[in-house]
């Protein structure tokens, strides 16, 4: 959906944003009139234009359902519009098999895409100086536990953390007042800069207390052959099954967590780079599953680039 930043999301304006969205939406898609529409969720009302356009337009569509959209307070309430438009798609894109069993209760057809090869940007030089470094990727959302993960940091003196995310407008001032010597909050960062970021860490951490939510952090850090730290759950378990840390989101986790990576970091980066071929190799055959239910014909395939990463997406800070 087109966003319109104008209206913001103020609940006395967010009527007006999604209905100046929806009218550029439809202007654009009537006017290019592809055959198939990919709408990603939230907000559940972005399906609405495209199910608009696809019922005049004879075209098909499919939703590219985030965790949030499913699961979060916020859209929960209006779940009953996602099943709506989950039912009149030809799929619906989830993460994992609790989410695909949801839709597939309301009758939809679901297709698990746990994470895509990433076209990374080109990486800035970062120079992180000697010693030990691992970042932290993060939004500040209300999942992340960012004062356990401060606490844990401190009693860890002898590794250098590094905080992604605007840190500025997200992180409350009572947190921050916890911030340890040893982490450095980085800001939001440019494209280039976090990819020069990620590069230069000896490790990442993406870190939830939410279950059946995907770590984009996490798999990027694959993609870029880097071993993770991420949360203790059966999915981030399964996706993550190679290269990796499953830490419970306490102190006394976390620090077990990032003691036993530093430990072994070698062997957890070897298994990084070969959880990294096995995905790309995964892709290929999800990939043309969806070809095969959108009726779209296969691009020549991708030429890998030099981090050995088939181009698809974008990289987001």
């Amino acid at each position: 959906m087109v966003y319109s930043p104008f209206w913001g999301s103020h609940w006395a304006t967010v009527g007006f944003k999604y209905l100046s969205q929806t009218v550029k939406t439809l202007v654009l898609l009537f006017r290019w009139r592809p055959s198939v529409v990919f709408v990603m969720t939230p907000p559940v009302v972005a399906c609405f234009a495209v199910w608009f356009y696809a019922k005049l337009a004879g075209a098909k569509y499919v939703i590219d359902a985030h965790s949030a959209a499913l699961m979060s307070k916020r859209w929960t309430r209006v779940l009953f519009l996602h099943r709506f438009a989950s039912r009149r798609a030809v799929s619906t894109i989830v993460t994992n098999r609790h989410l695909k069993d949801l839709v597939e209760s309301w009758g939809g057809h679901a297709t698990i895409v746990t994470d895509v090869p990433v076209e990374f940007s080109v990486p800035e030089g970062v120079d992180l100086g000697e010693g030990c470094n691992m970042t932290l990727v993060s939004s500040f959302a209300y999942d992340e536990p960012i004062e356990t993960f401060f606490e844990a940091a401190r009693q860890l003196p002898g590794v250098r953390f590094h905080v992604t995310g605007d840190y500025r407008k997200k992180l409350v001032a009572s947190v921050l007042k916890k911030k340890p010597e040893n982490v450095h909050l980085t800001g939001f960062l440019s494209d280039s800069r976090y990819v020069g970021l990620l590069r230069e860490s000896d490790a990442v951490i993406a870190l939830t207390t939410r279950d059946h939510t995907m770590q984009r952090g996490a798999y990027e850090a694959i993609y870029l052959g880097k071993p993770v730290i991420t949360s203790d759950f059966p999915l981030l378990r399964e996706v993550f099954c190679q290269g990796a840390v499953h830490v419970d989101p306490s102190v006394d986790g976390l620090v077990r967590g990032i003691e036993e990576m530093r430990a072994n970091l070698a062997d957890y980066t070897a298994q990084a780079e070969q959880l990294r071929d096995r995905k790309i190799e995964a892709w290929e055959g999800v990939a043309d599953n969806l070809r095969r239910l959108t009726g779209l014909e296969a691009p020549q395939r991708a030429v890998e680039n030099t981090e050995g990463v088939y181009s698809q997406g974008r990289v987001q800070g």
